[in-house]
């Protein structure tokens, strides 16, 4: 399972997120939220599957832009320990992790 979530870089809150296959697909389901609310610019890591699902006018991979979503990451397998695979809190079920997880985000 891969997690893909998008922050709004001065609030903070969480704009959109996806549970589902390490794939473009599941890249994609993130991305086309940002472009529907038009993003002005959207910041990520150089993975090479971002460079097709976003224009590259408003796409940026400057060294520092993904300081807050990293921090955000850290945060969540710490709270979280249903993300850490030898626990005994870890989910095997997309629906219940999918619950958690908007629990999470936007209480």
């Amino acid at each position: 399972m891969w997690l893909v979530y998008a922050i709004d870089k001065v609030t903070r809150e969480t704009a959109a997120f996806y549970i589902g296959k390490r794939n473009n697909q599941t890249l994609n389901a993130v991305v086309k939220t940002l472009l529907n609310a038009r993003a002005a610019t959207i910041f990520t890591d150089q993975l090479k599957n971002y460079q097709y699902l976003i224009p590259k006018s408003i796409h940026n991979t400057k060294r520092y832009g993904t300081n807050g979503i990293e921090r955000i990451d850290l945060t969540l397998r710490n709270h979280l320990k249903r993300l850490n695979r030898r626990t005994i809190g870890f989910s095997r079920s997309i629906t219940i992790l999918s619950a958690i997880l908007k629990i999470y985000f936007w209480i």
